[in-house]
């Protein structure tokens, strides 16, 4: 009797989804609007909206862990957590060492912002990158002195103390940045574009859950649902699927 009482409620558990396999998303929590820290202390941003969603779709319950942008690959691979939603741009550099979903933000442009009025020179002067980015990866290769910090935010410090006379960040990232400056920062030089678009970066064992996620990125891109939060986060002139 005990057995088939036990068997009822594993099938009543397993129906109503109380054994949904628990994935741990990794992001930074420093990279508004992608994702970042809100006032009241909790994980915010595009991309947490976005992986709330990929994990209601794909019958996955979501745990958030935070991880400093520099070693946020190495801790992947050593289980910390399962996957990274972090404004992490596919590139074949990385992709040596993880895997990637389907694209769940297009490829989009770097931009420069320098002080207003400094005259900076991007090609020859100080410009600032967040370290491990492909922004510093760019930088370390051209003829400007590369000056690297461990976050998004110290960046464009720099550029306001002097530190740097220019800031390589994506455009996503650095449009509100200058438009609530007042004026203070400016967009300088043209935009370039490095690496692909957005993606989870993923261990390349775990091809069962990379399947899942890809199929709750093309069911969020397929209902519009996907653009729509895009254009929440980003603005309605942000690229879009």
């Amino acid at each position: 009797m005990k057995k088939l009482i036990m068997t009822a409620v594993l099938a009543v558990f397993t129906a109503t989804g109380a054994f949904a396999e628990t994935v741990r998303l990794g992001t930074e929590g420093a990279y508004e609007p992608w994702n970042f820290v809100n006032d009241a202390g909790e994980l915010d941003g595009f991309e947490i909206e976005l992986g709330n969603e990929l994990c209601k779709r794909a019958s996955l319950t979501c745990e958030w862990v935070k991880n400093d942008w520099d070693s946020i690959i190495p801790n992947l691979k050593s289980g910390n957590y399962d996957a990274i939603i972090a404004g992490m741009s596919v590139t074949e550099e990385r992709q040596k060492a993880i895997d990637f979903t389907e694209e769940y933000y297009p490829a989009d442009p770097s931009s420069y912002a320098a002080l207003a009025g400094a005259d900076a020179s991007v090609s020859s002067g100080v410009v600032a990158a967040q370290t491990a980015t492909i922004h510093a990866g760019y930088l370390a290769g051209s003829s400007a002195t590369l000056v690297e910090f461990a976050s998004a935010e110290e960046t464009i410090a720099a550029v306001r103390n002097g530190e740097a006379d220019a800031v390589l960040a994506d455009s996503g990232y650095l449009a509100p940045i200058v438009a609530e400056s007042n004026g203070a920062l400016v967009f300088v030089g043209d935009q370039i574009q490095i690496g692909g678009g957005v993606a989870l970066g993923m261990r390349k064992s775990d091809g069962a859950l990379r399947a899942k996620l890809n199929a709750a990125i093309e069911s969020v891109k397929s209902d519009g649902s996907l653009n729509k939060m895009i254009a929440k986060w980003f603005g309605a002139d942000a690229p879009q699927f």
